[in-house]
């Protein structure tokens, strides 16, 4: 049984992570096992089979991934296919924009999707760090010398490019909370709150045409009382939408951008 742990890592211990894991079941359909909004809340929905959506426990830190791939083992009863990770890795060290970042924000710039430039501090020792733990555990980190559909691979993704695919969309879609001001100008927190979660409806849509069992109980608008309330829900939509990625590359349907140090992978 195939299977992919999707992170859409901060790319600072300060702030959560979303985390998921999808399964392909002996039907050959994948459905979401569990889907949290950080490591914490990830590990107890693992062990419990429940995610606490009304008050997650938003644990900052970085990945303990051994203690993720058992997790992953403890519900499908082997450690993870594929890990794929929103988070800048590669085979030497970053110190800047690399040849990944510059063929993304080519392609996708006019669509809205460049990509943000990476440093040796952010993401910098969490991506190293990261990225020297899956290498200990197995998986190698996938670049455009690998062949796609390789297993046991850390494969990195970028969200903003995977959604213009499953959206079938031209532009950047606009869901980051963070952002909603310049999405809305002059709207109220209410209606910015409303915009946000049908952008998040209409993902969690998509996305349940490929992948079935997603448990993620968006708000009633108006039960909302602060826009940054909805953070805990965009990080793990971007955590499916990372699984997703995975999936695809899993069927021979993703293609690298990079070069053989590192490559940001999309669906086609």
């Amino acid at each position: 049984m195939l299977s992919v742990l999707a992170i859409d890592a901060a790319w600072t211990a300060g702030q959560p992570s979303g985390v998921a894991l999808v399964s392909e079941n002996a039907a050959g359909s994948w459905c979401c096992n569990v889907v949290a909004p950080s490591y914490c809340d990830f590990l107890d929905g693992c062990r419990t089979g429940q995610v606490n959506w009304a008050a997650p426990a938003l644990g900052r830190g970085e990945a303990d991934l051994p203690a993720l791939l058992q997790a992953c083992s403890n519900v499908t009863g082997h450690f993870p296919t594929l890990i794929t990770l929103d988070m800048p890795v590669a085979t030497q060290p970053i110190n800047g924009r690399r040849v990944a970042d510059n063929v993304v924000s080519n392609q996708f710039g006019g669509n809205g999707c460049s990509t943000h430039t990476p440093s040796p501090t952010k993401p910098g020792p969490l991506g190293l760090r990261f990225s020297i733990a899956a290498a200990a555990a197995g998986y190698s980190i996938a670049t455009t010398a690998t062949p796609v559909g390789s297993q046991s691979r850390l494969v990195e993704v970028y969200p903003h490019i995977a959604l213009l695919r499953l959206m079938n969309a031209n532009y950047r879609l606009p869901y980051k909370v963070a952002k909603s001001g310049k999405y809305w100008p002059g709207a109220s927190v209410a209606q910015r709150v409303s915009n946000l979660l049908g952008q998040f409806q209409g993902v969690l849509t998509a996305l349940t045409a490929a992948i079935g069992g997603i448990t993620l109980p968006l708000p009633a608008a108006n039960t909302v009382r602060t826009l940054s309330s909805l953070k805990c829900f965009e990080d793990a939509i971007d955590a499916l939408v990372s699984a997703w990625v995975g999936i695809k590359y899993l069927q021979n349907q993703a293609v690298a951008l990079g070069d053989p140090s590192a490559a940001i992978w999309n669906a086609t």
